[in-house]
């Protein structure tokens, strides 16, 4: 599994802060491990992970029905906390046609089965979107109708290499002109710090309105977004990325809902499950404790490389 030690003469002085009285829930996307649907529940569970996320190709590929997956996660004391995703959706020519509510309403049904309350909307990369908050808040408050009609709620992500929303202040600027309380923000650690953003500004976001947040790092490479996105990410600490100062800014935000990893890899889709599962938890343990002002010193993984604070 690839990763990346930064010497501590790299590291950042930390501030110690208390941010948190109690542990938050901690959570991996079924994306991130390889092998079947349950085996990826079995590694999560045995690693002591308190939810999943789950990517709606795993639940296709399944044989049995979303039911069952339910029941297995539950077996295994594990809560289905995130259904991903929903693409391109907002802001096409014509607004959001009856075959794309259809389509919505089919993945609502797979969420009910799962017993999932969540699902995630990517901000939309077809060439022919239009560079419209309007009509993209008119949009989504109509998928965020027929969600909540159904007791769901949508988060909307601003993918890195979004056609037109790339950052999350342009994802913030249309959950608020939409105004639904089914519509709220989803942020990743990958897809702001990817861009060289920061969460600047977030603690005017009110807390209740940050659906769920996702954490990723990554060493710096030369490539396209997509492609760097795709195939390069892996566990907070073990890149070049800021990941502990957006989770900083998250928490201090007032945010209290889960952290999740999301992590595409190809290494580690190659790899057993159960011991990259055991390395994601480590890796979401340290940046709680450092985040929360604890001891700067890394974190021994799996691999024998450290997971380095930044």
């Amino acid at each position: 599994m690839m990763a990346h030690n930064l010497g501590k003469s790299k590291l950042p002085r930390l501030t110690a802060m208390t941010l948190l009285s109690a542990p938050l829930r901690k959570s991996i996307a079924t994306v991130t491990l390889s092998g079947s649907l349950p085996q990826k529940l079995q590694a999560a569970a045995d690693a002591g992970f308190d939810g999943v996320e789950i990517f709606e190709d795993d639940l296709l590929q399944f044989p049995g029905t979303p039911a069952e997956i339910r029941r297995m996660a539950g077996d295994l004391g594990l809560q289905i906390l995130l259904y991903q995703p929903l693409r391109d959706v907002e802001a096409m020519p014509g607004g959001l046609s009856a075959a794309e509510l259809a389509r919505a309403q089919r993945k609502f049904d797979a969420m009910e089965q799962l017993g999932v309350g969540l699902a995630l909307v990517c901000s939309n990369v077809q060439g022919a979107a239009l560079d419209d908050p309007a009509r993209a808040a008119d949009d989504l408050r109509v998928l965020a109708d027929a969600a909540a009609r159904r007791g769901l709620r949508l988060g909307y992500e601003a993918l890195a290499w979004g056609r037109h929303v790339r950052r999350w202040r342009q994802a913030w600027d249309i959950v608020e002109r939409a105004a639904h309380p089914a519509l709220g923000l989803m942020l990743d650690s990958f897809h702001t710090l990817a861009l060289g953003d920061t969460l600047h500004g977030l603690d005017t976001v009110p807390a209740e309105r940050i659906f769920f947040v996702q954490l990723a790092d990554a060493p710096r490479l030369s490539l396209d977004v997509r492609t760097w996105s795709r195939h390069h990410r892996n566990f907070p600490g073990q890149g070049d990325l800021p990941v502990v100062g957006f989770t900083r800014a998250v928490l201090g935000a007032g945010y209290r809902g889960p952290l999740s990893l999301e992590v595409f890899n190809d290494a580690f889709r190659a790899a057993p499950p159960l011991p990259v599962a055991q390395d994601g938890r480590r890796s979401l343990e340290w940046l709680e404790a450092v985040t929360n002002g604890g001891p700067l010193a890394p974190a021994a993984r799996a691999g024998g490389t450290a997971l380095a604070a930044r």
